[in-house]
Order: structure tokens, then C-alpha cells, then sequence
């Protein structure tokens, strides 16, 4: 399993940044070239979060605890 881990920012506070494991059902199937590359599925996420700027990702091999959206 891959995991993509966001670097989100508040759009009010663009200081205010967090780290977020992007976990949803359209992610599940995701290859780690489709995730280096901006896994088409990150868009439709980031619509779901209009308060928030991805300002960064990245990918990690394998589960990561952490707070899911």
C-alpha cells in the first residue's frame, strides 16, 4: 500500500501548515508512479478541503498512523 502524505495550509493562516495522511477509497489502488507524479486523486481530495492549499506532498511505502481525512 502507498500512502500520501499532504503538507496542508490554512488559506486564512498560510502560516498554519500540518502534515495529513490522505486516506480515502479512491486511493487505494494508487502506484508510486502515479503518486510521484500527483495522483489525479489528489485534486478531487482537495476539493473536498476548500479551506486548506496543498502545499506539498509525498509518498511512503506501507501504512502510516496519522490523522486520515
Amino acid at each position: 500500500m502507498i500512502a500520501i502524505i499532504a503538507v496542508l495550509c490554512s488559506l486564512s493562516s498560510p502560516t498554519n501548515c500540518h502534515e495529513q495522511t490522505v486516506t480515502t477509497s479512491n486511493f487505494a489502488d494508487v502506484s508510486m508512479q502515479s503518486c510521484l507524479m500527483g495522483a489525479p486523486q489528489l485534486a478531487d481530495w482537495m476539493n473536498q478541503h476548500p479551506t486548506e492549499r496543498l502545499a506539498a506532498w509525498r509518498c511512503v511505502l506501507g501504512k502510516r498512523d496519522g490523522r486520515g481525512a
